[in-house]
């Protein structure tokens, strides 16, 4: 082990890319297109994923000993988190042989971008609401309908949709999740800027777009199982990420704004960073918990709820320590001060983490139901035809 992660050390000392601070996503492309290819040939991509697939094959101590030496590096990963985190270990669960030897190793290459296509206008943390929808059309399927805060759509190659395909039964029996080809005619992806002037998230249109019958991902009509393992691999992703050695709400980073501003002496700014230190390593060591548990062949289920919770409220503490240690800088700054801008910047974004991949209060009713085992909340729609339900458009039918 200790060469495993000696030889992963002098490979990214050697190797690290150029600093990402400050470069737009479109820059960070095509550089992290060629690190991933990198990664890969040095034997550092898909660490703990299957061999057969283009993986290495390795176990949870590979993978635990690369990230304790990747953590010192601002790594160019955001363009694969969709496909590394969430498609990619669903393609693993439940694709055919012909899917996972198709898709798997361009992914981990870094060769094909990929995204994840669920939430909609009308049906957002409640994801079985869905109307875009797939017909028959001979061996395959047309879709049509729209997508919104779809994260690095403007880049895939590659999405997982879910789509209903059956709206005669209740609303999560008629849903199919489908391997869609991003660049097909009829789909079309337009930008969505947020109050950080940023644009991370699309909405994505499909008019009439074709999709081969073999890229079904699961089985017709068990879409709801795929989604519900999907969103499984993405809140254990969301809430176990941790972020850039840069990330300016880090304990590091806050530790040297406030050392750097000359309030490192301040009681109050002592305390909170000693708070924030302790939950920012909490969630570490739950992150490893988790990722254990996993490659033992423990199922995390619901338990990633948890992880997704407990990472927004991390991030949410971290953006109170920065007003502490910053006060009204951390939102109100020189135009000149690029740190104190990018500080603000991810002051003003963290709401949105207790919102991707549903809301914290979402979690909460799945902890409690699932992992707790309280009553369920009354559901009155659970056994009624998808085609009655007076939800989205179907509101003025």
């Amino acid at each position: 082990m200790t060469d495993f992660r000696t030889r992963a050390a002098e490979w990214l000392a050697a190797n690290k890319p150029p600093a990402i601070e400050g470069r737009s996503r479109e820059d960070i492309v095509p550089m992290a297109k060629d690190f991933q290819a990198k990664l890969y040939d040095a034997g550092f991509a898909g660490i703990t994923w299957p061999a057969a697939y283009g993986g290495q094959g390795l176990g949870q101590a590979e993978l635990l000993a690369y990230n304790s030496v990747a953590k010192d590096y601002d790594l160019p990963d955001g363009p694969f988190i969709i496909g590394m985190g969430m498609c990619g270990p669903t393609i693993l669960d439940l694709g055919t042989e012909e899917q996972k030897q198709r898709y798997v190793k361009p992914m981990l290459r870094g060769e094909e971008i990929w995204c994840q296509l669920f939430s909609e206008p009308g049906a957002g943390s409640d994801v079985a609401s869905l109307q875009t929808k797939a017909v028959r059309d001979g061996d395959g399927w047309i879709l049509n309908g729209q997508k919104v805060w779809t994260t690095n759509a403007q880049f895939a190659d590659f999405g997982c949709v879910l789509a209903r395909t059956n709206p005669d039964v209740p609303k999560h029996g008629g849903i199919t999740m489908f391997i869609i080809d991003m660049h097909d005619p009829g789909v079309s992806v337009r930008p969505l800027r947020v109050m950080t002037g940023n644009a991370p998230f699309n909405e994505v249109f499909f008019t009439d777009v074709h999709i081969p019958g073999d890229n079904v991902l699961g089985a017709v009509n068990d879409g709801w199982r795929a989604a519900v393992t999907m969103l499984g691999h993405e809140r254990v992703s969301i809430g176990t990420s941790v972020g850039p050695k840069s990330d300016p709400l880090a304990f590091s980073s806050l530790l040297e704004t406030a050392r750097r501003d000359g309030r490192d002496k301040d009681p109050a700014v002592r305390q909170t960073l000693a708070e924030l230190y302790v939950h920012q390593r909490e969630l570490q060591l739950l992150t490893i918990r988790m990722r254990q548990e996993a490659m033992a062949g423990k199922a995390i289920g619901a338990r990633g709820s948890v992880a997704k919770l407990v990472g927004a409220q991390v991030a949410n503490h971290g953006a109170d320590v920065a007003g502490t240690v910053e006060g009204p800088t951390a939102v109100a700054w020189d135009s000149s001060d690029a740190a104190a801008a990018e500080l603000a910047t991810s002051v003003v974004g963290v709401p949105g983490i207790g919102i991707a991949g549903g809301t914290n209060e979402v979690q909460k009713n799945i902890i409690g139901e699932r992992v707790l085992g309280l009553p369920k909340e009354p559901q009155v729609d659970r056994d009624v035809p998808f085609r009655e339900l007076k939800v989205g458009t179907q509101r003025g039918e």
